[in-house]
Order: C-alpha cells, then structure tokens, then sequence
C-alpha cells in the first residue's frame, strides 16, 4: 500500500517516518517546496520522492494520489507524529469491508495537540457526523481509501481544506466514513498550520471555503 506524506520543511522528521516503515507500506514523499533538504534526505533514505510546485496541503496531497499506484492509498502527515504501524491497522477496515474511508482519531499525547487546533476540529465534527450519518470526532492527521474512488470524489481544495473536503464528499456520495484510534505524538519540527497564527488562521478560511461550497454554511 502507498502512504502518502505531504512535506515542506520536515527534514528534522523525516529519517524517524521513514526509518521505520512497516512492511507492506511504501512511502511517497511529495516535496511542496522545501528549502532543508528535505527531498534528497527522503531519497537517500530510500522513498519514493515527487515534485508539487504548487503551495498548499491538499496539492501535495493529490499529487501523491496521483503518483500512486496501489489500490488502497494512506495520507499521513510526515512531521513524526504518528506512527505509521497504525496506518496499516487502519487498512484492515478496508480490507474487512468495514468502511470506505477510515480517518485516524487522535489519542494525544500531552502537549501534541495544541488547544486551538482541538477547539477548531471539535467545530469541524459536526458537519463531518451529520454528513456521514456517523459520529466522527477527528478531522485526524490520517485518511484511508481506495485510489480509484478517491480520484473519483473530484475533490477540489488544494489547500488546508482537502481532507475536509474530502470527508463531506465522501459522505455525499454514500461512502461508510468511519473512523479508528491512533497514537498522537508531538511532532518533531514546527507546525506550518498549528504552529503559528497566520496558519491557524489561513486553515481556518481554507476549511470555510470548503464548508461554503459544499452548501453546510451561507
């Protein structure tokens, strides 16, 4: 399975993700302009590595999408924070035919989990649940689908909102949205949307685009 790792600037992360990949996983870092070296540290370290000009979370994302080439393909952050052992756990529910998308519920440990960001993705949860028909209580830092469907959602978000986007498309289109516990570990590096206040902020307009065009907010 591809596990998708969007990355700008995460070099101080990068050899713990990718020094302990499970078997059965195989990373692509997708580079969103980093200046620390961070695509030659992820080839030297023996991932697939892809170029995405184009600034923004759910660009590298989708290049990643695009990149792939398994039939189930994970997003997962590549700051550290989780580990990707879970990331596979999580694939079992699509291979038991449990669910069509999983994301990954947060279980934090302290101080990995900002009390900003936490306030924003409770806000988030309720669109998420009345979409799917299913509590959901995390946005979560990990997402799990087949690749084919997933192009097929047409997800249109290229920045902070594309796994928003994603969740709300899914719902719509009948998809089992569920979600699964994973560990949360303070990330190693600084956050570029936690992290500071101008992220914080150009999330929280990306996620409200989102909302708007998808008809929950006027």
């Amino acid at each position: 399975m591809d596990v998708v790792l969007p990355c700008l600037d995460e070099a101080p992360a990068l050899a713990k993700v990718l020094g302990a990949v499970p078997a059965g996983l195989r990373p692509i870092v997708v580079d969103n302009g980093s200046t620390d070296g961070s695509p030659e540290l992820a080839r030297a370290l023996g991932a697939r590595v892809v170029l995405e000009p184009r600034r923004g979370y759910g660009a590298a994302c989708h290049r990643g999408l695009l990149a792939a080439t398994s039939d189930v393909v994970a997003f997962c952050d590549a700051d550290a924070s989780v580990d990707l052992h879970d990331v596979l756990a999580l694939a079992q529910w699509l291979s038991d035919g449990r669910a069509d998308l999983l994301v990954g519920r947060r279980v934090a440990a302290p101080g990995a989990w900002p009390a900003h960001a936490r306030l924003a993705n409770a806000a988030l949860s309720l669109p998420m649940s009345l979409a799917a028909r299913h509590r959901l209580h995390d946005l979560g830092p990990v997402r799990v689908a087949r690749r084919e469907d997933l192009l097929a959602l047409g997800v249109r978000d290229r920045r902070s909102g594309y796994p928003l986007e994603t969740v709300l498309r899914a719902a719509r289109a009948g998809w089992r949205v569920r979600e699964a516990p994973i560990a949360y570990s303070p990330r190693l590096g600084r956050s570029k949307v936690t992290g500071t206040a101008r992220g914080t902020l150009r999330a929280v307009a990306d996620m409200s685009a989102v909302l708007a065009y998808q008809g929950w907010v006027r």
